[in-house]
């Protein structure tokens, strides 16, 4: 049977499926484990620094990600060519995402060798965050395969794919067969963080607490 067609055309909608029905199942069942599980009380140096270079790099990332893979191809070649967006593309995802990689590699180094931080982590939590660390690492790494071929063919494709994907056409893996492998691969973490999410921290995100992203370098704990 063709990979592709596994990982690119059903493994879409079992991640998604998976991440609703088990999130739905942890609110549910288990409310009180609903949280960010914050290890900022037991050591805020760098805290603040990692965590908002992180998540406010985290979140343009997503959104550039949301803006330019679903925006259908002839809306935006009536503003912009493709060579122009994947120079666009590769420009700012390079910036946030290196600031992001800073960020990040704060957060990795306190999660894995700060001994109280460490001591009160589930393996959940080192598990996620690392996951995250290798696909941001991914995601860096597409821009050296894109910056070979600046015609815009791959992001057309993948754009393509994610569109099809969306609106359950059954020939959207297609898109991907002359795809480099690091995207490939890129998609695929990408899909089990779909698939992880429900079982780990990540369900904060939810929330949505906007307080979050602009707190101070102390919380206010009641016991």
């Amino acid at each position: 049977m063709n990979l592709d067609f596994i990982f690119f055309q059903v493994y879409p909608y079992v991640a998604f499926t998976i991440c609703v029905v088990a999130t739905w199942i942890r609110y549910d069942r288990e409310q009180y484990s609903w949280n960010a599980r914050s290890s900022q009380i037991l050591s805020d140096k760098w805290f603040v620094l990692g965590n908002n270079l992180f998540h406010w790099c985290v979140i343009m990332l997503l959104s550039a990600h949301f803006v330019g893979l679903l925006t259908p191809e002839a809306l935006y070649k009536s503003i912009i060519s493709p060579h122009h967006k994947q120079i666009l593309a590769m420009t700012a995802g390079g910036i946030l995402g290196t600031i992001c990689w800073v960020g990040m590699t704060i957060l990795v180094l306190r999660r894995l060798f700060n001994l109280r931080v460490r001591t009160n982590s589930r393996p959940s939590d080192i598990m996620i965050l690392l996951v995250l660390y290798v696909q941001l690492m991914l995601g860096l790494s597409t821009i050296h395969v894109s910056a070979k071929h600046l015609d815009g063919v791959d992001m057309e494709a993948l754009a393509n794919w994610v569109q099809h994907i969306v609106t359950f056409r059954t020939d959207a893996y297609l898109y991907l067969q002359n795809i480099n492998i690091i995207f490939k691969i890129h998609l695929f973490v990408g899909m089990t963080l779909f698939v992880l999410f429900p079982f780990t921290r990540l369900v904060h995100i939810v929330s949505v607490p906007l307080q979050y992203l602009t707190r101070t370098g102390y919380q206010i704990v009641r016991k």
